[in-house]
């Protein structure tokens, strides 16, 4: 069975990308594309998933919003 995961992703400040999975502490990783960057975020969560005591991630994620402010 396969469960599907939010990664969220930013672009850091040398041009390459950085994601993280919201709830799930450690589970991070950076590539110089998008692509590298999942294809390191998938083993990255494959192994953040067996360090979890109960096998199981908090689903608590409700999404993500731009805010705009004056500058």
């Amino acid at each position: 069975m396969k469960r599907s995961y939010t990664v969220v992703i930013e672009k850091d400040e040398t041009g390459g990308y950085v994601g993280e999975v919201p709830g799930i502490p450690g589970c991070h990783s950076q590539g110089e594309t998008v692509d590298e960057l999942m294809a390191h975020m998938k083993e990255v969560l494959e192994l953040c998933l067996e360090c979890l005591p109960n096998k199981e991630v908090p689903d608590s994620f409700v999404g993500v919003r731009k805010i705009a402010v004056p500058a």
